[in-house]
């Protein structure tokens, strides 16, 4: 079966619906074993959010009807009541400190690269998994997924030749329009770097993303931040670090040990290759490769991705916590971006 013993691979294809049906089927078990039993669940879907929950989920359904359908899919397949499965869709939008860390490598260059490692709950190591969705209309999609969430805030790439890499920033004082894993998800159906950008700079009243950009083809990469009614997009020309706070947003916001540590360290890693950063638990601070039980921001590294980008294509490395790889190809040649697991 195509894996690692704790990253599976999920193949969907369809129409939004079928797409978050299938996501919440994989999900389910995971999430009535470890989420809802959780305190972060019990906060994000408690009744003093309700209204909150109601104006995004109205103005997701406004702006962003394709992705409404898919988290009503993911919904009626995890068989759990939407208002809940919307609400743990905008848990960094109704609360600051989510369980949501990571650390992003970014290497500009004639062939850039993107490393990243996606850090979550400890208790989902072993339960997230792989998505290869096919849309009926849109580029196919491979993403790192957490059980009961869409795609769209963690890393992936698509058929279009499109990479991301996410990074949660704990802003504050706000007031979220727009829920920032909707607006994350529709980057992903983007055809490029312009049309990704025009997302996060039109709707950006949310809470905090920063998004490593770039697409096969294009010799730009893109630092972008976004949230709080603000977007910053930097491209980057030297090598470069990104945890989880903002460099340029401006925007006031919450900075623990963790992230700045990571900063710190990966900062002074660079010139190294990005796999030794990335598995990096040395440093006077907190480590980037996250494995303690009882890291200070109840965070661990579930998955490393290191991304490299041709003319051509994108090969993605995926490596779990154990040190086991998957690979995946997407050749950009074909019309509709051809994903080959390896």
């Amino acid at each position: 079966m195509l894996g690692t013993e704790e990253l599976r691979v999920i193949r969907a294809q369809g129409g939004p619906h079928a797409l978050g049906h299938a996501l919440g089927v994989a999900g389910r078990a995971a999430v009535g074993d470890v989420l809802m039993p959780s305190a972060l669940w019990q906060a994000v879907t408690a009744p003093v959010h309700a209204a909150r929950v109601a104006r995004l989920a109205s103005a997701t359904q406004a702006r962003f009807a394709q992705v409404w359908a898919e988290i009503e899919g993911l919904a009626e397949g995890l068989e759990l009541p939407l208002a809940q499965v919307f609400a743990w869709n905008c848990r960094g939008d109704l609360l600051v400190h989510a369980a949501e860390g990571c650390t992003s490598v970014q290497l500009p260059g004639a062939a850039p690269v993107i490393g990243h490692n996606e850090d979550g709950m400890p208790g989902l190591r072993g339960h997230a998994f792989l998505a290869h969705l096919q849309p009926e209309a849109g580029p196919e999609i491979v993403s790192f997924c957490y059980p009961g969430s869409i795609v769209g805030h963690t890393f992936a790439c698509t058929g279009a030749g499109l990479v991301q890499a996410v990074n949660n920033l704990r802003l504050t004082g706000l007031a979220p329009a727009i829920p920032r894993m909707v607006l994350g998800r529709a980057v992903l159906a983007c055809a490029d770097l312009e049309t990704a950008c025009a997302v996060v700079q039109r709707d950006n009243a949310s809470g905090g993303f920063h998004m490593t950009l770039a697409q096969s083809g294009d010799p730009r990469l893109l630092s972008v931040e976004y949230g709080g009614g603000a977007c910053a997009v930097v491209e980057v020309t030297a090598p470069a670090v990104h945890a989880n706070h903002a460099l340029h947003l401006g925007l006031e916001q919450v900075v623990t040990r963790s992230s700045r540590d990571r900063q710190r360290r990966g900062a002074a890693m660079l010139g190294q290759n990005v796999r030794a950063i990335l598995r990096d638990t040395g440093g006077p601070g907190l480590p980037i490769f996250r494995t303690h039980p009882d890291d200070p921001d109840e965070e661990n590294t579930l998955a490393t991705a290191i991304f490299q980008l041709s003319g051509d294509g994108v090969h993605l490395k995926v490596i779990d916590p154990s040190g086991a790889e998957i690979g995946v190809e997407v050749d950009c040649r074909a019309a509709s971006g051809r994903v080959i697991w390896r």
